[in-house]
Order: structure tokens, then C-alpha cells, then sequence
């Protein structure tokens, strides 16, 4: 990466920050919390003028019946509800112009996103459609092509990772190109937010682990690249320490609501300091990770996570101290202090089965050498010149990254 480049992408990053303060920024409307709280979501929308519910949600979630209470609810409330159930993992553009097109048959006005990620950035996308329908997904791809008033997005967060309730991305996969990219626009915003713990109680362990570890590296991302706020500092610091304090407890008890509540709460408040300060290099190579080889989201960044953060170095010792400050970790210096944060999610994945690789399903070789280089393209047009990473990087840097957990 020559020095010309770096001074370009940190010129760029310096004036996306400063637009972001002129940028119409979507606040959250309302938010209900608590255990139960989904059942109050029809009286919530009502009285917001809301009837014509599409509830979005992958087969998995609707298999189980968690859409059953909800379309009771609905019912007995007088509203109307359809539900769209085809969302895969890394939502394609083929499931969002499903769900625009079930939208419109049955003459929505409200989406409900009810899932993990997949389900938010599927309701996104449609949403994004549906103002913009001159405009396919692929010509929405980056920073603002939206900027208009999109219909009424609720995110219902069956998991505690994604952030995706808060945050202005809505992420889709295009199965042709085996490319996953971000549509980034402040209307994406979901309007109002549901945090009912209950609806993670039965989530695998594995899930729990892999979404909180997506938590905190959207907080630890935000946090340590050069676009924070004074806002998205409190709200990533907040976001560790909730990890660091409930994370383990939820993993090893799933019925702990305590823990589940603090949890979700925690994977809000990354989300608010991402969509403001952005993610950086561990994002990059994830998404490759998961457009390439459908690897989940989350698991990728658990692995990535402590690798990218040693390849920093010094770039990023002073914020990590600080990290390892709020929850703690001993350390007579800042060097020590960043290396204890480093082990701590070296340990924490450890205690959850997390690997240090990633692998295939019969535990050989996933990245192939041959897809390599168009990796490294995806990942570079990703981060650069947008991510305000602690450093600038090219492919020879994203290769070592790549290379160590082959």
C-alpha cells in the first residue's frame, strides 16, 4: 500500500466523518423492552397508525412457530398479517424482491423484521426497494442511494449480535457473483425496536457464543478506528463491558434472561457506534468468508477478531488499553494492557468452542487457494477508502490475515 493511497483514504475518511454530522440521520422512534414485550407490538403499531402487517423471518424461526404468537396477536387486534419465511443466511437479492413483491399483494404498510441479522438486512433491503423502485439492489450498493422516506421498518432480534436493529446497513449477498456488499443509508434505520429476551431463551449455545462475539467486534471495531464520536466511545464501552460481563453467563445458561437482557442490549448500543464510526478490516474479510463459503457472520468475525487486532500492533495499543481498562485487565503499561484484552478474546472463544481457524464441515481446508484473489479484491473494494481503520491496508497486508487462518 503506497503512502499517496493512505493519505487518500485517510483525506476520504476525514470527510465522511464530517458529513456524517450533516447526513438526515433516523432516530429510533420507540423501543419496547422486556420479557413479553412482542406481545404488545400490535397495540404499539396501531397507535401508530400501522394495520397491514408483513412479518419477515427465515424457515427456520417460522418452522418453530415464533411467528404464531405474533400473528396471533395480530389477529386479535384486528390486523392484518402476512408472514415471508424465505430468508436464507447472507439474504439474497432474490429474497428481497420476493418479499417487495409479497409486500405489495397484500398492501402493506409496516414490515416486521423478526430474526437475527439475515431477517433485519432482507427487511432492509425490501424497504429500500419499496422507495426507490426504480433502482435495482446492485445500483443501491454503498453509501446513500436510498435518501428517501422508506416504509416503516420494526426489528424484532431473536438473536443479541447483529446490531442490525440500530444500524444503517442493510447487507445482501448476490449469488451470481458470489459477492456480499452493504446498502449504507440513514433511512435504512429501523423505525422502532423490540428487545423481548424471551425470544432468545432457546437459542444453541453455539449461536449465543458466535452472536455475542459479532457484538463485540462491532464495538471493538468501532471503537478502535478514527471516526468515533463522543457518543459511539460510550456506546462501544458500554457494549464490552455488557459482553464481558453477561456473555459467558448467557452461553453456559441460556434460560439466564438476566444475562439475555443485558445482552441484547449490548448488541443495540455496538450497533449505534458502528453505523456511526463504522467496522473495519475483520468485516471485510468476514463478509468474503461468508459470500465465498456461506461461513455465519459472526463465526468469521470470532476468528478474525484477535488476529487483525494483533496485526495492528501499535496502531491500535492505546484504544485497546482502554478497553482492557473498562473491564479491568491487568497491566502495567499500555502494550500489556492491549495484549490482555487480545488474550481475553483468545480465552473467551476458547471457553465457547470457538476455533482459532476456519474449517470445512469435515474439519480440512475451506479457502481455496484459487479463490483467494478475487477474496482479496472483495475485501479490499470493501474497506478501502471507507473503513478508518487504526491502519491502511492492501492485499499484501489482508493476505497474511487470510493466510493465518486458513
Amino acid at each position: 500500500m503506497n503512502r499517496l493511497y493512505r493519505v487518500y483514504a485517510r483525506t476520504y475518511q476525514k470527510i465522511t466523518w464530517l458529513a456524517m454530522w450533516l447526513l438526515p440521520w433516523r432516530q429510533n422512534r420507540g423501543t419496547l423492552s422486556g420479557a413479553g414485550s412482542l406481545q404488545q407490538l400490535p397495540a404499539f403499531l396501531q397507535d401508530k397508525g400501522l394495520s397491514r402487517v408483513l412479518i419477515v423471518t427465515d424457515e427456520g424461526l417460522y418452522k418453530l412457530g415464533m411467528t404464531e404468537p405474533l400473528l396471533a396477536a395480530c389477529k386479535a387486534a384486528g390486523m392484518h398479517a402476512a408472514v415471508y419465511h424465505e430468508v436464507v443466511p447472507n439474504p439474497t437479492i432474490g429474497n428481497i424482491e420476493e418479499g417487495v413483491t409479497m409486500y405489495r399483494r397484500h398492501g402493506c404498510d409496516v414490515i416486521v423484521a423478526l430474526g437475527g441479522g439475515s431477517a433485519m438486512d432482507c427487511a432492509k433491503g425490501m424497504a429500500a426497494r419499496l422507495a426507490r423502485p426504480k433502482k435495482s439492489i446492485p445500483q443501491m450498493k454503498g453509501q446513500l442511494k436510498v435518501l428517501r422516506q422508506t416504509p416503516p421498518v420494526v426489528a424484532v432480534p431473536t438473536t443479541s449480535g447483529t446490531g442490525s436493529e440500530a444500524t444503517l446497513a442493510a447487507v445482501v449477498s448476490n449469488p451470481a457473483t458470489r459477492e456480499k456488499y452493504a446498502i449504507n443509508d440513514p433511512m435504512l434505520i429501523p423505525r422502532y425496536v423490540v428487545m423481548d429476551p424471551e425470544l432468545t431463551i432457546g437459542l444453541p449455545p453455539h449461536i449465543t457464543a458466535t452472536t455475542g462475539m459479532d457484538a463485540l467486534t462491532h464495538a471493538v471495531e468501532a471503537y478502535i478506528g478514527h471516526s468515533n464520536t463522543a457518543q459511539t466511545k460510550r456506546d462501544a464501552i458500554a457494549a464490552v463491558q455488557a459482553i464481558h460481563a453477561c456473555l459467558y453467563a448467557a452461553y453456559t445458561d441460556g434460560t439466564n434472561l438476566e444475562a439475555r437482557n443485558r445482552m441484547q442490549q449490548a448488541a443495540y448500543l455496538a450497533g449505534k457506534a458502528f453505523t456511526r464510526a463504522y467496522v473495519g478490516y475483520v468485516h471485510a474479510v468476514a463478509h468474503t468468508l461468508g459470500g465465498f463459503y456461506g461461513v455465519p457472520h459472526g463465526l468469521a468475525n470470532a476468528v478474525i477478531l484477535p488476529h487483525v487486532l494483533r496485526a495492528y500492533g501499535v496502531s491500535a495499543q492505546r484504544k485497546l488499553a482502554q478497553l482492557a481498562d473498562c473491564i479491568d485487565l491487568a497491566g502495567n503499561n499500555e502494550q500489556e494492557k492491549a495484549q490482555a484484552f487480545i488474550r481475553w478474546i483468545d480465552e473467551l472463544n476458547s471457553s465457547m468452542n470457538i476455533p482459532d481457524k476456519v474449517r470445512a464441515r469435515d474439519g480440512g481446508r475451506l479457502i481455496q487457494e484459487q479463490d483467494l484473489p478475487a477474496m482479496l479484491a472483495h475485501a479490499v473494494a470493501e474497506a478501502n477508502p471507507l473503513y478508518p481503520c487504526p491502519q491502511v491496508w492492501g492485499k499484501r497486508e489482508l493476505e497474511r490475515i487470510y493466510r493465518q487462518i486458513m
